[in-house]
């Protein structure tokens, strides 16, 4: 199984303006194939239900959930935290959250990791210093898998960026959580990889031309 690429979405239903299957929905019809679950403060119960129902949401665009902590919630893909555990579980996708070259350097067996926070973050205010493009793209080069951005991410501008300075892909939270219309905000944010990538894009819907 292959590791993210393009925009990710992180799910946060506390900063979510409708119901987290609904954002999730709409992120999926934007063009988000890859969901990185959180809601950690959730029963295991109440969390497996959720995964499942994300999952239902992913399949018919044969979309991945990824799921944070070591539990997979009855799936294959799990993101874990910088501070373990090591080694990380025997799974087919295996990410790890890293803010640094010593973190990095931790790493065994994952398939990808997150680095951040690229920008302030309004999710995470004072979590830092962010890193920049700049220092993005430093670490891009030492590490010995894929990266994903992370933190403060939010407008085509800023994905543009993280590819520019060699991130696989964008993970995305607040941004599209909080937003009024998440479907259209994320067809920009994979026009924007799209467009890196040297892709054509689609003309957006004359629904959304027209407001």
């Amino acid at each position: 199984m292959t590791g993210p690429r393009g925009i990710v979405l992180v799910t946060d239903r506390w900063q979510a303006n409708r119901p987290l299957d609904e954002v999730v929905r709409a992120a999926v019809d934007g063009g988000v194939r890859w969901v990185l679950l959180r809601e950690r403060d959730l029963p295991r119960p109440e969390r497996l239900d959720l995964a499942r129902r994300l999952r239902a949401i992913l399949a018919p665009v044969r979309g991945t959930l990824l799921v944070a902590g070591p539990d997979p919630l009855d799936g294959d893909a799990v993101h874990l935290p910088a501070a373990g555990p090591y080694p990380a579980p025997a799974l087919p996708l295996v990410g790890r959250s890293c803010h640094d070259l010593a973190e990095l350097g931790r790493l065994c067996t994952e398939d990808y990791v997150t680095l951040s926070p690229v920008y302030p973050s309004p999710s995470k205010p004072g979590y830092g210093p962010p890193l920049g493009p700049a220092g993005l793209a430093g670490l891009v080069t030492r590490s010995p898998v894929p990266v994903v951005a992370l933190g403060g991410i939010g407008t085509p501008e800023q994905v543009d960026a993280c590819l520019a300075a060699g991130a696989a892909g964008a993970a995305v939270m607040g941004a599209v959580m909080r937003s009024a219309d998440p479907a259209r905000l994320v067809r920009d944010l994979c026009a924007a990889v799209q467009a890196r990538a040297g892709v054509p894009v689609p003309a957006a819907p004359a629904a959304e031309r027209s407001r």
